[in-house]
Parts: C-alpha cells; structure tokens; sequence
C-alpha cells in the first residue's frame, strides 16, 4: 500500500501513514503563474493499492481538483486501484433539490470521481447516512462518535443535545453507546432562501451539563444560538463535539464568544492557525481510518 495526501491533509496524512507504519509516498506539485496546477507522482506505484488523503473543505473545488489530478496521476502511472479518503466530503449538503433549478451538486462531484478512476471513497461522518447510496463504487461510512464518547462518559449529569431534528439518529446512536444517556433536540425552522433560523423550540429535559453533538460546524451560528436556548433553559455547563469544524466566516469568534464552555472537533479539516481560538480542542481520526486502511491492506 502506498499512502498519498493532497495540500489540504498533509498533517493527517502522515499521521495516518505513520499509524500504518509507511512513508508519505511523494507526489510533484507545480502551480502555474496563472493559477494552474501540474501534479506529477514521483513514486512507483505500478500494481500497487494507492490511497489518496485529501478533505474537500474550504477552497472546496481547488481540493477536489487536486484530489482528480492526483486519482488521474496514479492511474497513469499503473496503479491497481485507488482509495480516496475524504475525511471532510465537501458539497455533502447537496445531496438532493431543495429549491426548483438547483443542481445536485454532489452528484455531480460523484460522477466525476468515479470517472476519473478513484476505486473506493472513504469519509466520515456524513451529513445524511444515505449519501453512500449515490455512489456506484464502494463508499466507506466511518464515524468519530466513538472517540466522542470516549470523551463525554467523564463528563457528570448529562444530558445529549442535537441543535436540530435532523441529527436525532446521531443522538440516539451516541445515547446506546453511552449506557442509554438522556437526550434532547432542538427544533428550528430556517428560510431556504436567507439561510437565517426564525424560531426554536426543545424537545426534551435539560440537564445542567448540555452536551452539543453534530457533524459539522460552518458558521457557528446554530452552535451559538442552540447554547444560547440551553442556558435559558438552566444548563450551567455547555460542550460541543462536531466531526467538521468547516468554520467559515467569523466561526472561530463567534463560537469563542458564545456560551459554550469547549468545543471539540476532529481532524478531518485542518483548522488553520488564524481560525483556531482558546475554546478549541482537536481530536484525531488518524486511528480510525488507518484501522480502516488495513482492512484492506
């Protein structure tokens, strides 16, 4: 097996090679004045597995191009098949039509992914369990809330939260894994077209120790204003566990500014030193795919 790694997951990479007990293998990367890019891979890999590291986050379709000139690189160059991890999926959140004339755009990455000759996809925690069902070659479905529970059965009184209805069946998986803790959501209702939250309600008791549970976080928001309702509703002690920490805009400081007390993310985006802030605290996956990776090794 021979591990490769994009711009965007370096650091995870290697850590996931080291994990596997293997080098980083080397690829050649030239940019262009005008922007574009040139990528060469340098190691042999005739009728080798190749697996390929690479989130699609922010800059989302540079990340994906590179991750096709990498696939294509391989392919070229004989490669018996390659494994794309994708640790962050980007356009997860276009899964299906919300509003009439959308296109489906992560259909359409999906397409393009098999086409260019990537064998198998492996990604975590995905923002709907039915994603995997769109693709036409193997996709692996990993999940962090094991290494979130690790985390929260040390913590007393408390109670699961997730700040809205859609992350029920994550709440309830997390809860059987935790000896069947209590959980609560909350209900929001968005504009499609603004993208603003208009009103919450709980559904459920809350505890003094409220724990936040969801796939990502992107601008903060709903993290701020579901810690926001918590604390009204008598909890004291406010944590968050997200698998994403996408943190677009001002996330970072929204998030240092808000109620909660930790927030805990993974990996599987690099948080870049000017998003990182004092509540902030990483959690590896390196563990979990390289456990993965040899499943197939």
């Amino acid at each position: 097996m021979k591990i490769f790694s994009g711009t965007a997951s370096k650091t995870l990479a290697q850590n996931v090679a080291k994990e596997l007990k293997l080098k980083l293998s080397e690829i050649e990367l030239h940019i262009f004045p005008d922007g574009e890019k040139r990528i060469r891979v340098v190691d042999e890999v005739v009728d080798e597995d190749c697996v390929v590291i690479q989130s699609t986050s922010t800059d989302t379709d540079k990340n994906y191009m590179e991750l096709l000139f990498i696939t294509d690189a391989l392919k070229r160059s004989g490669a018996k098949n390659v494994t794309a991890v994708i640790p962050y999926l980007g356009y997860q959140r276009q899964d299906h039509v919300f509003r009439s004339g959308e296109a489906v755009s992560l259909e359409v990455v999906i397409r393009i992914l098999e086409a260019v000759g990537v064998d198998r996809v492996i990604t975590v925690d995905l923002h709907s369990i039915k994603i995997p069902e769109l693709f036409h070659i193997p996709a692996v479905h990993l999940s962090a809330l094991s290494l979130f529970a690790e985390n929260i059965k040390k913590m007393p009184n408390v109670v699961l939260v997730s700040p809205d209805m859609g992350g029920i069946r994550r709440i309830e998986i997390l809860s059987k894994m935790l000896g069947g803790m209590p959980y609560a959501a909350i209900e929001k209702n968005r504009d499609l077209k603004s993208g603003i939250i208009e009103a919450q309600t709980i559904h459920g008791k809350v505890k003094e120790y409220a724990v936040i549970v969801d796939d990502m976080i992107s601008t903060g928001s709903t993290i701020a204003v579901a810690a926001d309702l918590l604390a009204k509703k008598g909890a004291t002690e406010i944590v968050v566990f997200a698998t994403h920490p996408v943190f677009s805009k001002d996330a970072s400081m929204l998030l240092q500014k808000s109620k909660v007390k930790r927030v805990y993310v993974t990996d599987t985006i690099e948080v870049l030193k000017e998003k990182q802030f004092e509540k902030l605290e990483v959690l590896s996956v390196t563990e979990l795919i390289a456990t993965e990776l040899k499943k197939n090794s």
